[in-house]
């Protein structure tokens, strides 16, 4: 029987090794193929996230485990349960979503794949407030989807979004802010051009964060209203 294993590295972290079903790069690249070149999202869903189980298998529940980003088969892993949490996230499944992605922050405490924002959008989501405020402050100053957050986070509180916060898009973010106040989101040629530069547009930016989190505005649409008429 195919069966992976944890081996432990001179800078105290673990690598997983395996193969067949625990060569989790030849996972991830299937899953991808199956969902980007022949349109099987539900299979490359139900893959990865099989995999995320056999993975979850291989950590030992008492031991604090750090995997190690720079071997191959073992960054592909940390990807899947990433990618796994975000098909979670996209059917609104926010409870298991962010559990995998608490579970991959254990497992890779610098956040190499940057899934901390998405637990963020999680916990908003689940009125979880005090983790929301332990962990908005590991998203940079500098995201525009952390002043976002702020703002929604604030109006499901109290059913007021916040001034500053508004002034702070408004400046520094004002094609996100306009974005997300906008009434259509196309994608369409100039969106898809502006991505496919070596430094994407700020523009283009915003509608791909718009579309990562539209379904949670299809659920809370009142802070989007909100929004358009703040």
């Amino acid at each position: 029987m195919e069966q992976g294993s944890l081996r432990p590295t001179p800078d105290q972290t673990f690598e997983l090794i395996g193969k067949g079903e625990y060569d989790f790069t030849a996972v991830l690249r299937n899953s991808y193929d199956l969902q980007d070149n022949e349109h099987r999202i539900e299979e490359a869903c139900n893959e990865r996230f099989q995999a995320f189980r056999r993975i979850a298998e291989l950590i030992p529940e008492d031991e604090d485990i750090t995997l190690e980003w720079n071997h191959d088969n073992t960054r592909s892993a940390l990807e899947i349960i990433s990618a796994s949490a975000i098909d979670h996230f996209l059917i609104n499944d926010f409870e298991m979503a962010a559990g995998m992605i608490e579970m991959l922050l254990d497992l890779d405490p610098e956040d190499h794949t940057e899934s901390v924002e998405t637990l963020a959008f999680c916990y908003v989501a689940m009125e979880e407030y005090e983790l929301f405020d332990e962990i908005i402050n590991d998203i940079s100053d500098k995201s525009p989807a952390k002043h976002l957050l702020l703002m929604w986070a604030a109006f499901r509180r109290t059913g007021i979004i916040p001034e500053g916060e508004m002034r702070m898009m408004s400046y520094r973010h004002r094609f996100f802010l306009n974005e997300f106040r906008a009434d259509d989101h196309p994608i369409d040629d100039d969106y898809m051009f502006g991505m496919q530069r070596e430094s994407p547009t700020q523009i283009s930016l915003a509608r791909q964060l718009w579309l990562q989190t539209e379904h949670l505005w299809k659920l809370f649409p009142d802070f989007i209203e909100a929004l358009k008429q703040a």
